[in-house]
Parts: structure tokens; C-alpha cells; sequence
């Protein structure tokens, strides 16, 4: 298949600090190309892929040093340069919200959204409303709960290469927290926990401008009370593994309807529990008792995270590579594409370089 991949431009392709939807477009991406697809990346030009790659713009937005720059610019000139080439691909595949829709009515019946935010927000409804034309996917079943009308085509998990990170038989005796500071992510329920159980907590976390007050007030304090605390800021993926590896448990004490969270598929790759309050996706990423545990009050999260340790790590690890790898993802992506094209009219795949038509009740995964 000739699929394209669109991605913001806020973070490079994958990122190389912080960053969770052009990390995943990186690995879906990838991981079509291993499975023998023909896949154009849209992206920033210092984007690593295996696939050919359209630069878009000279560098990702948030990292560029200029002080002034247009993020709908850019992306409006991105969109620009898809569409003029649209012609060239079976799927196109989006990343981007729904900035792209009033660009591609025309050629609808060919994209496919994968929306990565949080969607009970206002405004929203009226956007799907008014172009119900185009096919989505969420990233968990949760999700969709604000905007049940809306043109869903499936739930695609997100997935990340086994191969990125190692398996920690044993960890150090720490509690991890990983992500992003901010009030809906909770690192002061992180920080209770550790100082209640008497236990080392390692927050490796990014700060945004709008969090900074937060962070200054409310955090750092909380940091600066104990020395069982210690921030560590951003960290890059070669720095993961280690980390997360390390930790007896990843603590993931949120407050909001998170869409996905890929920090507990990360932790679950180096084989280290999670415990996570029932909140958004955690309790289809989470099997609670086998890949960690999950909690509603601080009380249960504390007891949780003073028994992580007694869940088999080997056989957490097993669990991420079967239902969270890159390849997963990547075949039920794949079985997302072969839909598409079975319900259009005349439609053709290329296999082997050799245009076949679609044939009714043929199955796409027979040629994957």
C-alpha cells in the first residue's frame, strides 16, 4: 500500500525529549515500512525514519529557538504540500485533530484521523458535526465518551518497539514518575505517596511555560520538603529504559480523562508495574493484579505501590509485547487501511508491485 503519514510539527519525528503523538506516528510509521509498505512521512526535517520522508519545515516547532514563529502557518503549509500530492497514496493517515478537514473534503474517502487529545472540550462537537465524512480512530475506547455520534472506525492502542527498551529483571527500589508536571497529571499525589511509604520517588518530567507557576508553587515545595524526592527533568528515549527499569513501580496518579498515556506501555516494556488511578484509558491499558494495579483513592494507590513489587516483571514484559508493540499497533492499522479500501468503489492495493483490484469478501490481511 501507498499510505502517507501526516504528524504535528510541534516535536520532532520521533522527539528527542518529551513528546507522545509524533513518538508514535515514528513507530507506526516504522513498523508499516517493516511490514513491507510504501509509507511517506510529513514531518519537520530532522525527522529519523525508515520511511521517504516530505520536510515541511526546516525544524519542529517547540525546540526552534526563534522568538517568533506561526504554528498554524506551518501547519497550513504542511496540508498544502499533502494535498498537492494526495493523488499518490491509497491513505492518507492524520495525525493533526481536525485542522486538515476543510482541505480534504474532496478526497475524504481516503484519510483517516487518529485524534491523540482529549475531546471534552467545547467547540468540538460542532467540527464533527459539520464533517462527519471523515472516518476516526480513537486511541482508547474511553475517549470517545464526549462524542459518541462521531464517524468512529475503530480503537487503535498505541504501541512502541520492544526492541527500544530493556527488560529489568530486578529494580533499584525506587518509585518512578514520568511525564509531565502539571495540576490534571497529579506529581503532588506522586510525591505523597513516596513520603508516606518512606520510599525514594524519581520524577523525570517536563515543565511547559504554562505550568510553570504550578510547578514553583505547588511542587517544588513539596520536592524541597524531603529528601526522598529527586527531579530529574526531561528525558530523552535512550534514557528510558534505565529509568523506567529501575523503578519498582511507575506512579501514574492522574486526574483527568487521560486519551491513552504511553508512560505505562514504556514502564511495562522494562517489565516495572504501574499503579494508576481509574481514570480515562488506564483500565484498558492496565490489567489489574498482572501489569500493575489499578486504584480510586490514595489509600489504595499507597497499599498498591507498597506491593508492586511482588508482580512478576518477566511476565509484564510479556504482556507489552503482545498487545503494545510497534507491530501490533502497525497490523491493526493495517486492518483499518484494508477496510478502507475494501468499501471503496474500484479501489486498488499494490502488492508486490502488482496492482490488484479488490475482490469482494477478500480479507486485506491475507496480503499484509
Amino acid at each position: 500500500m501507498k499510505i502517507a503519514q501526516v504528524t504535528p510539527l510541534y516535536e520532532a519525528v520521533p522527539p528527542k525529549l518529551y513528546g507522545g503523538t509524533e513518538r508514535v506516528v515514528a513507530h507506526l510509521t516504522d513498523a508499516l515500512v517493516d511490514l513491507g509498505h510504501d509509507v511517506t512521512l510529513f514531518a519537520s526535517a530532522e525527522a529519523r525514519t525508515k520511511a521517504r520522508l516530505v520536510p515541511v519545515r526546516d525544524q519542529a516547532i517547540r525546540l526552534d529557538p526563534a522568538p517568533f514563529k506561526s504554528d498554524l502557518a506551518a501547519h497550513m503549509s504542511m496540508l498544502s504540500e499533502v494535498l498537492r500530492r494526495a493523488d499518490d497514496f491509497d491513505v492518507i493517515h492524520f495525525h493533526t485533530d481536525m485542522i486538515h478537514f476543510p482541505f480534504f473534503e474532496r478526497v475524504a474517502g481516503k484519510t483517516i484521523t487518529t485524534l491523540h487529545g482529549r475531546l471534552d472540550m467545547k467547540d468540538l462537537t460542532e467540527v464533527y458535526e459539520r464533517w462527519p465524512q471523515f472516518g476516526l480512530i480513537s486511541i482508547s475506547d474511553d475517549q470517545r465518551r464526549p462524542l459518541p455520534f462521531a464517524n468512529w472506525k475503530a480503537t487503535v492502542h498505541h504501541g512502541m518497539p520492544a526492541e527500544q527498551y530493556i527488560h529489568s529483571p530486578k529494580s533499584d527500589g525506587y518509585l518512578a514518575f514520568l511525564g509531565r508536571i502539571s495540576p490534571e497529571k497529579r506529581p503532588d499525589r506522586a510525591i505523597e505517596i513516596a513520603t508516606r511509604l518512606g520510599k525514594r520517588l524519581k520524577m523525570a518530567a517536563k515543565v511547559d511555560a504554562a505550568d510553570r507557576v504550578y510547578f514553583e508553587t505547588k511542587i517544588k515545595p513539596m520536592i524541597d520538603a524531603t529528601p526522598l524526592i529527586e527531579f530529574i527533568g526531561e528525558i530523552g528515549d535512550h534514557q528510558k529504559s534505565a529509568f523506567l527499569g529501575g523503578a519498582e513501580a511507575l506512579l501514574f496518579p492522574i486526574d483527568w480523562p487521560e486519551p491513552f498515556g504511553l508512560v505505562m506501555i514504556e514502564a511495562m516494556a522494562c517489565g516495572t508495574p504501574v499503579v494508576a488511578f481509574k481514570c480515562g484509558s488506564t483500565t484498558e491499558v492496565i490489567e489489574d493484579g498482572a501489569t500493575g494495579f489499578l486504584v480510586d483513592t490514595m489509600e489504595q494507590a499507597i497499599a498498591a505501590a507498597d506491593r508492586a513489587h511482588l508482580l512478576d516483571r518477566e511476565a509484564i514484559r510479556a504482556r507489552f509485547e503482545l498487545r503494545f508493540s510497534a507491530t501490533a499497533m502497525a497490523r491493526r492499522y493495517l486492518d483499518v487501511y484494508g477496510d478502507m479500501l475494501e468499501r471503496r468503489p474500484y479501489a486498488e492495493v499494490a502488492v508486490n508491485d502488482v496492482a490488484m483490484p479488490r475482490r469482494e469478501g477478500r480479507s486485506f490481511a491475507s496480503l499484509v
